[in-house]
């Protein structure tokens, strides 16, 4: 019998507003010659073993296509019927990544901006949803992604709207913290400071310290 997995959904469809810094921060390189933000953190989803689901925008998409079959790219509008900046948020996007997973096993929420989150610890929170409705990894104590959700949560997920993420879910029901070695649970680039520190820390080849870059967003 081939056992069922979740799937990643990895969110890239947002526009970053806190990184002031040439361009977004998705493109940005962890060193010279390096992989960009974007791509390392698919490269580790994708080190999984699992399907990853990319929820991105058209800027985006040539480079996510690359690593990721095009039946999971899900591209969304940058603008809206307006010619306006369509504001995507966190719980929209996971909305349309379940959305179009819907025969998945559960879910994996991965914010793109988290280069550091490793493929065995998007494992170890995957086992655990074969015992807890929702799960999350856990670093001395300190909640971080990726954030699971089992498949009968599915109706809830793809409700989700606007910048609520999946707080109330996890508030909800009964949430498993899978405690891990790997402080790239915790790390993410909001702004160009934070990067400039991971960059440092990698050029020195030691591991990140992650309270500069301490995960704020759910």
């Amino acid at each position: 019998m081939i056992k069922r997995r979740p799937a990643v959904v990895v969110l890239a469809a947002g526009r970053g507003m806190r990184f002031r810094g040439a361009g977004h921060k998705l493109e940005q390189k962890l060193a010279p010659g390096a992989d960009t933000m974007l791509s390392r953190t698919l490269r580790h989803a994708i080190e999984s073993r699992m399907r990853v689901v990319v929820v991105t925008t058209p800027a985006f998409a040539p480079a996510v296509g690359k690593l990721v079959a095009a039946r999971d790219v899900l591209e969304l509008p940058e603008l809206d019927d307006r010619g306006r900046p369509n504001p995507v948020g966190m719980g929209h996007s996971i909305a349309a990544g379940v959305a179009a997973s819907g025969d998945a096993d559960g879910w994996l929420i991965v914010p793109a901006d988290m280069p550091l989150l490793t493929s065995a610890s998007m494992r170890a929170v995957a086992d655990a949803l074969e015992q807890f409705p929702v799960a999350y990894a856990q670093y001395r104590g300190r909640q971080g992604h990726p954030v699971g959700f089992s498949a009968e949560l599915y109706s809830e997920l793809v409700a989700l709207r606007g910048d609520e993420g999946a707080r109330r879910l996890i508030a909800r029901y009964p949430a498993q913290a899978v405690e891990l070695d790997d402080p790239g649970v915790l790390v993410d680039v909001d702004t160009a400071e934070d990067l400039a520190r991971l960059q440092a820390s990698m050029a020195a080849s030691q591991p990140p310290l992650p309270e500069p870059l301490l995960l704020q967003k759910r």
